[in-house]
């Protein structure tokens, strides 16, 4: 995975997302309304500038590894995917007002764990190499030092 660049900022945000739709019915069974839904969340996401790294989305839930711009948090880009897809779901598929009347497609619950191409301890590692630098270089003599 690349790290984005901005203009005063360079880093990864990507995360594991999962979520089901409520009372874990299987409303992607058939593969028309699994293409419908994936179809759907890859436009939210570009559409906010989100990049959808992978997708699955199962009978009753959906795994996605999603790149959110630096400006948006965990809980934003669940409010926009699930939002609109529930919305643009609805529109295209009537049918589903007959299961969820009260018009709440996606159950409230919701999974995220960010993810990227270091594991924990390469970056503990790293942080804990840093200040065992800093303090060889704080013990190395300075130019006042020096010069006396």
């Amino acid at each position: 995975m690349d790290l984005i660049s901005g203009s005063h900022s360079v880093g990864q945000n990507l995360y594991h997302l999962e979520w089901c739709p409520k009372y874990r019915y299987k409303m992607f069974m058939k593969e028309e309304n699994k293409k419908l839904c994936e179809d759907i969340l890859k436009e939210v996401a570009k559409r906010h500038k989100m990049k959808m790294e992978e997708l699955s989305v199962m009978p009753d839930h959906i795994h996605a590894v999603v790149g959110i711009p630096p400006t948006m948090s965990v809980s934003q880009a669940f409010h926009l995917l699930k939002g609109a897809s529930s919305r643009e779901l609805f529109k295209q598929k009537p049918n589903f007002r007959k299961r969820y009347p009260k018009g709440h497609f996606w159950s409230p619950g919701k999974f995220y764990r960010s993810v990227g191409d270091a594991d924990t301890e390469t970056v503990m590692q790293y942080v804990r190499d840093q200040r065992l630098e800093q303090t060889s270089l704080d013990s190395l003599p300075t130019t006042a030092n020096r010069a006396s």
